[in-house]
């Protein structure tokens, strides 16, 4: 049986939005089980009541690339007449719906499709929209989606106190197993946010469902997590954003590869084989990216290669991977030093990381197991934290 979004629910006539003025916050992956776009269902429906769309990072259409502002057009959209608002401009502030828009509305439908890592910045643009629709007294409507990497696991630390940025708003782990709807629903409570908010829940899905077990159709939900292979190991190929190794931007397989110019594959795999890391097969390679980091040049590498899912614990196969690389280069590797998602009074890796603790254990030579001690005591109290707030 094919999973029913929140989306194919609206859709299948489970939830009105007449009389309404409403704001759509939307990408290229806010598809139906047909293929049919949220913006173009949800006009369907409420014709002229379609007031305005919002766009996270990457934009409505999902053709910016990473950290690249997205303007405003205001122009009304070519096919639907609708003007598009971005909530990834060119500053902090551009992250958030501003008070003349959501003035135009009466409810703000939320249909984004997340990859569940925290790194990820469409979870946080949701929550912002809470903020600012408590302060405007619009109502929320979250159409619930499937997490790709299913529910059930959970994996790595929250985020200290100071080091919250767009990569980790709201403290959860790296692998956060919920739903946007989830999401939304445990950052209204633990935030405070007095936001009228809804959830339409999807039918059919399960927590130890992976995307491919959905029977729904795969669009990109930005323009480097082409494959649910890339999504599952995003929560430890982010961690690539925060130094000099290419997370594989600009290739085919954008974080299943990863390596640098000053890499040998071959000698990265051994010492990665030496690790025990499960559920996943580590081959040495070359690739040479179009775009992006090292752009051009030859780069030696690995790609992860996934054998057992269920098996396959990425954060720690990320981390594992930063710290051999320092552990081998120490000369040639290097932290990311230029300012990340508007934030540049602490390192990138430490936003991604959610604290110090790992740019500090990599730097004092510290081993797998040391830097990922004390995940287990975090990955328990969360399970218990969230457990009020799952709706399957």
């Amino acid at each position: 049986m094919t999973v029913r979004t929140g989306l194919d629910r609206l859709g299948d006539g489970e939830f009105s939005l007449r009389g309404q003025r409403i704001g759509l916050l939307c990408h290229a992956a806010s598809i139906d089980r047909r293929l049919r776009h949220a913006a173009e269902r949800v006009a369907g429906l409420v014709g002229d009541g379609l007031t305005l769309l919002f766009g996270p990072e990457h934009g409505v259409r999902g053709d910016a690339q990473d950290m690249v502002g997205v303007a405003d057009r205001l122009t009304p959209d070519p096919h639907l007449g609708v003007p598009v608002v971005s909530l990834y401009g060119s500053d902090e502030a551009s992250l958030r719906p501003r008070a003349e828009h959501l003035s135009e509305l009466d409810l703000l439908v939320v249909d984004l499709q997340d990859v569940g890592s925290r790194y990820y910045t469409y979870v946080w643009t949701m929550v912002m929209c809470l903020e600012a629709c408590a302060d405007a007294g619009v109502r929320v409507l979250v159409l619930d989606r499937p997490n790709p990497l299913g529910g059930a696991l959970v994996e790595g630390p929250g985020v200290a106190p100071g080091f919250e940025s767009f990569v980790g708003y709201h403290a959860v782990p790296t692998r956060h197993g919920l739903t946007m709807g989830e999401v939304a629903a445990l950052c209204r409570a633990e935030r405070d946010i007095a936001v009228d908010l809804e959830v339409l829940p999807m039918q059919g899905w399960r927590r130890e469902m992976l995307a491919d077990e959905t029977g729904l159709p795969w669009v990109m939900p930005s323009p480097n997590m082409p494959t649910l292979d890339a999504a599952l190991v995003y929560p430890g190929g982010c961690l690539y954003e925060g130094t000099n190794l290419s997370e594989g931007r600009g290739t085919t397989r954008p974080f299943e590869l990863v390596g640098a110019p000053y890499v040998n594959g071959r000698a990265l795999a051994a010492a990665l084989d030496r690790e025990g890391l499960d559920g996943v097969a580590l081959r040495p390679c070359g690739f040479s990216p179009t775009f992006q980091k090292h752009a051009g040049q030859l780069c030696g590498g690995v790609q992860l290669h996934l054998t057992d899912a269920s098996a396959f614990r990425p954060l720690r196969a990320g981390v594992a991977i930063v710290a051999a690389a320092h552990r081998l280069w120490p000369e040639a590797f290097a932290w990311r030093k230029e300012a990340y998602e508007f934030v540049d009074e602490h390192p990138a890796i430490d936003l991604l990381a959610g604290g110090t603790w790992l740019r500090e254990g990599v730097e004092a030579g510290a081993g797998i197991d040391e830097l990922c001690e004390g995940w287990a005591a975090y990955e328990e109290e969360f399970m218990r934290r969230r457990e009020q707030y799952l709706l399957y």
